[in-house]
């Protein structure tokens, strides 16, 4: 398969969750980059197209839009490059 991200994505396991509209479930960070993310969650159909990503290891939000679905792990992109993740890849 052809890969099509600028950034390659580094491989986590980080606890996190999907906020959005007062709804806050839990998920799992299973990579990441400065663009974004995948993430498993237990119900994708609960997931709305755009929300709030929030890891709990350091409270960092990413604002994302839902980009692919796959079984449990929905691949999402960062509407705007949150200022912890430039700096990590400097």
């Amino acid at each position: 398969m052809e890969e099509k991200r600028k950034h390659p994505r580094t491989e986590i396991e980080e606890a996190a969750y999907v906020s959005s509209g007062g709804m806050v479930m839990s998920c799992i960070v299973r990579n990441i980059s400065p663009e974004g993310a995948a993430i498993d969650v237990e119900n994708p159909a609960f997931v709305p197209p755009r929300f709030r990503l929030v890891v709990a290891k350091d409270s960092s939000v990413f604002e994302c839009r839902t980009v692919w679905i796959q079984r449990n792990r929905i691949g999402v992109a960062f509407a705007a490059v949150p200022q912890e993740v430039r700096q990590q890849d400097k």
